[in-house]
């Protein structure tokens, strides 16, 4: 949605541009609109592998980012409700501006005006995507990032070319809420970063609501199927009373058919957009359920402590998953987790933290997750203080076997709030 809503506002643009010169008789200036264009394209192209290539991993600098990009995406929205119904009379002017110069600084400064006004457009949407990349899947963004493009591309050919009438007043109010949806998401995403980085009190109740609304890609996207199905449901409902009236506009018999023929299609759709939206919703829902029920925590088996510390063999714990265990520390029985990391070291925490207490954590492919807030951490920094970070202990290896002080269990377990 934010690939094809910020690559639209750029096809209408170059749209207007185009379409203004060829109607002034300026044609010979298209060449410098097209390399503004490409030019664009390249320098947006440039800072989405940058921002890709800078590997963030403090929650604070990407709390900033995300909250940021959520500013970003209330701009994007206040300047095209502001800038709409004017857009075109103003770039207008300003193609006219530059093509009454001689030669070719006509054609540089109409071709810097279409570089700027299409950067805006990419950078803006480089600096959200790698935002929303930070609590999304990578290959998810890029696969949506080139449909939206590839669909604003389409609409803005088929507009100008006539073949497609969409009122584009109602596209960018409807988008304008989803990108609402999104704004919030990035935003509370934000807080939830700087709350893990002690930047902003946090506590566990405050983190088991935020956490899983922004971690959850589930929730994000049935929330964004019910405002379009709400969307597609008042546009229904504007439409059933029109009906009624369809043949005011109409010429003779024929064209008052025509015209209740085409409200009852667009009527057929908007019903089936609307159930197909509820439809995946309801599967969505059922299927976050089952998962959080099939989540449950993993059995830790009990170790003994002999000579004041836990001794554990690490045959068959090498495979990089996590693997639980409890021992008795001061009459309680205290869950630990063991994981071998990529660089071969051995990290042993409890499974706890500073922040959610000892609701816990499971683990996602290559990430361990937070089951109170869904905090995603990772694998080489676990035992590191900071963040939602498991609870660090200290242990040794002695031969074939991970040693853990119970003494040093019982303080770990004092960092842990009650």
């Amino acid at each position: 949605m934010i690939a094809l809503r910020e690559g639209l506002e750029a096809a209408l643009i170059i749209g207007i541009v185009l379409v203004y010169l060829g109607r002034s008789g300026r044609s010979h200036l298209v060449r410098f609109v097209w390399a503004g264009v490409g030019l664009a394209a390249a320098m947006s192209l440039a800072t989405a592998l940058a921002l890709e290539s800078w590997q963030i991993n403090q929650e604070a600098f990407e709390g900033l980012l995300l909250l940021l990009s959520a500013v970003f995406v209330v701009t994007v929205i206040v300047w095209m409700n502001r800038a709409s119904r004017q857009l075109r009379k103003h770039i207008e002017l300003r193609v006219e501006s530059y093509a009454e110069r001689a030669g070719f600084g006509a054609g540089l400064g109409l071709g810097t005006f279409v570089f700027l006004m299409v950067l805006r457009e990419g950078a803006e949407m480089a600096l959200i995507l790698r935002a929303v990349e930070l609590s999304s899947e990578g290959v998810g963004v890029w696969i949506g990032t080139l449909l939206g493009l590839a669909g604003a591309v389409a609409v803005g050919l088929l507009f100008f070319q006539g073949t497609l009438r969409i009122p584009l007043g109602r596209f960018f109010a409807v988008t304008s809420w989803i990108l609402v949806i999104v704004a919030f998401q990035l935003a509370l995403t934000g807080v939830h970063e700087l709350s893990e980085a002690r930047w902003l009190p946090s506590s566990r109740e405050e983190m088991a609501l935020v956490g899983p609304v922004v971690r959850n890609d589930v929730f994000f996207f049935a929330a964004i199927l019910g405002v379009a199905a709400l969307l597609v449901l008042r546009e229904w409902l504007a439409l059933r009373p029109a009906s009624g009236g369809a043949d005011a506009g109409a010429a003779n018999e024929a064209e008052r058919r025509r015209l209740l023929w085409e409200r009852r299609k667009q009527g057929r759709w908007m019903i089936a957009a609307g159930f197909a939206f509820v439809a995946v919703m309801l599967v969505l829902t059922a299927d976050f359920l089952y998962a959080r029920a099939a989540a449950a925590p993993p059995e830790a088996p009990r170790l003994g402590a002999q000579g004041g510390a836990v001794r554990l063999p690490v045959a068959g714990l090498g495979d990089g998953n996590l693997h639980f265990f409890s021992a008795e520390v001061d009459g309680a029985l205290l869950r630990f987790m063991v994981i071998r990391k990529p660089d071969g070291n051995w990290a042993t925490a409890l499974d706890a933290c500073m922040i959610c207490g000892r609701l816990g954590y499971r683990q996602e492919g290559s990430n361990v997750v937070c089951r109170n807030c869904a905090a995603a951490i990772y694998v080489p920094t676990i035992g590191q203080a900071g963040g939602c970070n498991p609870v660090g202990v200290p242990s040794h290896l002695e031969g074939q076997e991970l040693v853990l002080q119970v003494a040093d269990l019982g303080d770990a377990d004092r960092q842990v709030p009650r």
